[in-house]
């Protein structure tokens, strides 16, 4: 009879005692220990767990917009494309989490929703910082969270820092294209409004690709993003749709029909109208 494999044999640490383990780097204690249902409903756990989930990837989604908006504003193009490509697949990978939520039937979450209370996801402030941080900022989305000083302290002060598409209109301008001052010196805080002539200047980058390869990568990293991004929230709006119809939302909106007209907002509108123009 053979022997029984041991890892042991092969040079594997087998004691931890006074040494990093994998749940002391990461800190799995309270990782697992943070999944608390309020309710004895099986399917609250799911519920937790795909938040709780969603809410990491877009902590690293954060981690990596903040320094790719800081590499392309310092002209350091490659590497912050690099980081670009990350930020999509962290969205596909959003994407994917639907798939499990919508196992999830009506009758099921109904057994869990009303202990929800007030909690909802239009609350996530790490949402509403991704939005700000690469363009769709509006001011008033900040109230849900004034109950937190320290939160809202953050969203207020990404809006005095220009977001992701600032830069990339900044590094346009900087390439000789013709970008308005009025687009380029705009308030920083409010939402960018689309400008023709910003969209004959990608127009431009599309026609001559060789002669304007960065910017033109650039554009389509920005346009992977949105395309993600949009299927994100359109995943949102079909599980939401499949899960409790047209009620209204545990947070107050309209629920789907809120989550519809947001399918209409638009991240980087010239990048999608030049589409039209080519």
């Amino acid at each position: 009879m053979a022997k029984p494999y041991n890892p042991a044999d092969d040079g594997a640490q087998m004691e931890f005692d006074g040494r990093m383990s994998y749940g002391d780097y990461l800190h799995l204690d309270a990782l697992l220990n943070a999944q608390t249902p309020i309710s004895d409903a099986h399917d609250e756990m799911l519920f937790v767990i795909q938040h709780q989930t969603s809410e990491l990837w877009m902590r690293l989604a954060i981690h990596e917009l903040d320094a790719a908006r800081d590499l392309l504003a310092a002209g350091q193009t490659r590497p912050a494309f690099k980081m670009l490509t990350r930020i999509a697949r962290i969205f596909e990978q959003l994407n994917n989490a639907w798939d499990v939520l919508r196992t999830m039937t009506p009758s099921e979450y109904t057994r869990f929703r009303d202990a929800l209370g007030q909690s909802s996801g239009f609350q996530s402030w790490q949402y509403r910082l991704i939005e700000f941080m690469v363009g769709n900022r509006n001011r008033a989305m900040i109230k849900p969270h004034a109950h937190r000083p320290d939160i809202a302290q953050v969203l207020e002060a990404e809006l005095s820092h220009p977001s992701l598409y600032d830069v990339a209109l900044r590094a346009l301008a900087n390439a000789g294209l013709d970008v308005p001052d009025a687009v380029l010196s705009r308030d920083l805080s409010q939402p960018h409004t689309p400008d023709d002539t910003v969209m004959h200047a990608w127009a431009q980058v599309y026609r001559d690709p060789q002669t304007h390869w960065e910017l033109y990568e650039l554009a389509e990293k920005l346009v992977d993003f949105e395309d993600y991004f949009r299927r994100w929230r359109f995943n949102h709006v079909t599980t939401v749709e499949r899960i409790i119809g047209f009620k209204r939302g545990t947070g107050g909106t309209s629920g789907t029909a809120y989550l519809k007209r947001m399918l209409d907002v638009e991240i980087f509108p010239e990048l999608w109208h030049m589409r039209t123009e080519l």
